[in-house]
């Protein structure tokens, strides 16, 4: 009994997903977002700190600026890689900010 609830639950959350996944792909914004915003920002709360730039998010049909913040690297010798927006066949794409 619990195997056929877990594997029922499994194949609704695998279709819902993918559903999810497959609906947001060919959708995005068809402009560029702005320019980013110049952020001015201290010296960082402790040492070896990487300040990680804000960006653009798309919501309800324009672009929302999000503050930038202090992170620490999680090994020595990370960089932070810049979120940014990628066209992809006429519609922007966001690409996630990541730790090199």
């Amino acid at each position: 009994m619990i195997r056929r609830f877990l594997a029922a639950l499994s194949l609704a959350a695998v279709v819902g997903f993918g559903a999810t996944a497959a609906s947001a792909q060919p959708y995005g914004p068809r402009y560029g977002p702005p320019p980013p915003v110049v952020e001015h920002y201290g010296p960082p709360p402790h040492r070896g700190w990487v300040w990680v730039s804000g960006y653009h998010r798309w919501a309800g049909g324009h672009y929302v600026w999000v503050a930038g913040h202090w992170d620490r690297p999680p090994h020595s010798g990370a960089h932070w890689v810049r979120a940014h927006w990628a066209n992809r066949g006429g519609n922007y794409v966001f690409v996630n900010g990541y730790w090199r």
